[in-house]
């Protein structure tokens, strides 16, 4: 038989490593079915630019468009909505639920100054799309090189 030093220390810090794996394994990312059903979300969004307007599109499926607030304040603007759970539980187990329910609020600091007035907004198939013209001072404009 042969004789060990004990280490405690060494062994509590295995024994912490153990249970930190196991509890990241039970409840770390990816574990969608144990986080509540109802949860903040945001949408994710495009945003280009062209010589006259800034284009924002933003994916927010399963709204009606009298859900979806927009506003412009300055340079920033700022989505906001809910998206409303449409299940029902009577006697029904839910083994995974990966849907995003619960209010969003998405602000985005738009990259040029645009006219507030003239922005217009549509909906279709799940995605807004939010077209905001520039301001004239702001529009690339071509100069002329003269030659001598």
């Amino acid at each position: 038989m042969e004789l060990t030093e004990w280490r405690p220390f060494r062994e509590v810090s295995r024994l912490r490593r153990e249970m930190d794996r196991l509890w990241d394994d039970y409840f770390g990312p990816g574990r969608r079915a144990l986080k509540p059903l109802e949860t903040e979300w945001a949408p994710v969004v495009d945003i280009s630019e062209s010589a006259d307007q800034v284009t924002v599109k933003a994916e927010i499926p399963g709204l009606e468009p009298k859900d979806i607030d927009i506003s412009l304040s300055g340079d920033l603007l700022t989505i906001k909505g809910e998206k409303k759970s449409e299940r029902e539980e009577k006697d029904e187990n839910y083994h995974l639920v990966e849907r995003s329910y619960g209010s969003f609020s998405r602000s985005l600091r738009l990259p040029v100054s645009v006219e507030a007035d003239k922005i217009e907004a549509s909906y279709k198939q799940g995605v807004l799309t939010i077209t905001c013209p520039k301001k004239e001072e702001v529009k690339a404009k071509a100069i002329e090189i003269k030659a001598e």
